[in-house]
């Protein structure tokens, strides 16, 4: 894929397009992540539908847009994003942190929303990685996130279940994202903005669940059964508030289905992109 930039709100935000027919599906990455994470999706989906995927301020090659934007200011931005690309209508899928800006798009505009899919979802329950946890504390934070192999082998240890997973452009971005001059602090102060020594904040929390509960469009939950950053209990409770939802509990897999489970995973996507339009590739192109 090739890097192509947008300007919004003065800042230079990076993203790929599949250039795909068909449906507009928007991937969002989690905390500390890159658009990379979805480069498996592009390879296997990108010529049937059209996918795109975008760098979160701060975080892969975006200018950062700090202070700290909260999950509604991010989505907000992923809008504009949308619209300055031309996109009126699109189905949402994000992971972690994305898929809370997910939700908070899907809240912002839900006639805008085909479909969300909310994978290893952030913000719906208190307990997190206790690293995470530790993170928070003042001086203690700054010095768990220096850049180094180590914190490179952390994150990945974090984030799968299997580090064979993990394969050389997101090996490859891990440690460019970690290298990024002020990725540490935007890390930690969005990091901040989320949780405390307690787990997440439990006024996101609940803000996350009113916006569950109003949800009317198909609503796809995923969750790695082995995932150590957050419980997959999470997503089971979420389930319970959406009307129109499927729960899908993978296995064995971490925090990125995306990429433990790609083939599973391209099929859970299709499968929104039926629920709402019948078909959404020609017979005999579907992955896995």
């Amino acid at each position: 894929m090739t890097d192509q930039f947008i300007t919004v709100n003065g800042a230079r935000l990076r993203y790929w397009d599949s250039g795909g027919q068909g449906p507009v599906l928007l991937m969002t990455h989690g905390i500390g992540e890159s658009l990379e994470f979805w480069h498996l999706q592009f390879e296997s989906l990108g010529q049937q539908v059209r996918l795109l995927a975008w760098d979160l301020p701060g975080h892969g090659l975006s200018d950062d847009m700090s202070p700290a934007m909260s999950l509604e200011e991010q989505a907000s931005v992923a809008w504009k994003v949308l619209d300055e690309l031309g996109v009126k209508q699109a189905h949402l899928a994000g992971n972690s942190l994305g898929a809370a800006i997910s939700l908070r798009m899907a809240s912002q505009s839900p006639a805008r929303v085909s479909s969300l899919l909310l994978a290893n979802s952030a913000a719906l329950g208190r307990e997190v990685f206790g690293p995470f946890k530790v993170m928070t504390v003042p001086f203690l934070g700054e010095a768990m996130n220096r850049p180094s192999p180590a914190a490179s082998k952390r994150q990945i240890q974090a984030i799968v279940h299997r580090p064979e997973s993990i394969t050389p452009l997101v090996g490859s971005a891990i440690q460019r994202n970690l290298d990024r001059p002020g990725a540490g602090a935007h890390f930690l102060a969005l990091l901040r903005s989320l949780t405390t020594l307690g787990g997440q904040r439990p006024q996101v929390i609940e803000r996350s669940h009113q916006m569950l509960r109003s949800l009317r469009m198909p609503v796809c939950i995923v969750h790695g059964d082995q995932d150590v950053v957050l419980p997959a209990e999470h997503s089971r409770q979420a389930h319970t508030m959406v009307p129109l939802s499927e729960l899908h509990v993978l296995a064995p897999c971490g925090h990125t289905p995306q990429l433990e489970m790609p083939e599973a995973f391209n099929r859970l996507v299709l499968g929104q992109f039926e629920r709402v339009h019948g078909s959404a590739v020609a017979p005999g192109c579907r992955p896995g």
